[in-house]
Parts: structure tokens; sequence; C-alpha cells
């Protein structure tokens, strides 16, 4: 089972959103900044989703500065595509930012992507 957290302003939205697509071996939990490194570093959670309205800063401010970069991406007000989630997925990022207004377009086809490796 690979667990999600949720947090940032639309942290119910993500959660709903992730949820609604019905992926086995997913499950997804609306959290904080501060639970959601605090889970990660313990091993009690796999990726954590946080949004803001820019995706650039407060999405992931706690979450950079407990579990440093190389663990964390933000794609700002960008939508990526499946190669550079895949690329990122495979560099090891477990954290990922994006902005609010995103959320429709970046959180399914991140939970696709994290969906896959559990399978």
């Amino acid at each position: 089972m690979t667990k999600i957290l949720t947090g940032g302003v639309g942290k119910s939205e993500v959660a709903g959103t992730v949820t609604g697509l019905g992926l086995p071996g997913v499950e997804v939990v609306v959290s904080n900044d501060m639970d959601a490194a605090l889970a990660l570093r313990a091993g009690r959670a796999d990726y954590f989703l946080g949004t803001c309205h820019t995706g650039a800063g407060a999405s992931l401010g706690v979450l950079v500065g407990l579990m440093g970069s190389a663990a964390c991406h933000t794609f700002g007000r960008a939508v990526p595509g499946a190669e550079q989630i895949e690329a990122l997925l495979d560099e090891g990022k477990r954290v990922f930012g994006f902005a609010l207004d995103q959320l429709d377009a970046v959180t399914p086809a991140l939970a696709r992507a994290i969906a896959a490796r559990t399978s």
C-alpha cells in the first residue's frame, strides 16, 4: 500500500481527486506540512502532494526544510508531462508542490504515475 499525504490550501481537493481515481494500492490522507514531513521521514508515508496559490512557496516550504531539496520538487504553475513525472520519481522525488489552479491536471497525472509504481 502506498500512502500519499496531501497538504496546503487545496489539500482536501487533492485528496478527493486522488480518491476519485480509484487507484488500487493507494491510500490518501489529508495532512499538514509538519506532520507530513515527520511521517515521510519515519517511513509512515510515501509521498506528499502540496498546493498553494503559486505552487512554488508555501506548498513545500516546511518539507524542503525538513526533508531536503533532493526529495522535493515544485512544478509551480507548470503542468508536467508524463515523462517529466517519471523522471522525477526515478530521481527519488517524494514531495511535490503545484499551484492550486493546476490541481485538476497535475493531481491525476502524479497519482497515476505513483500508483503505477505500486503494482
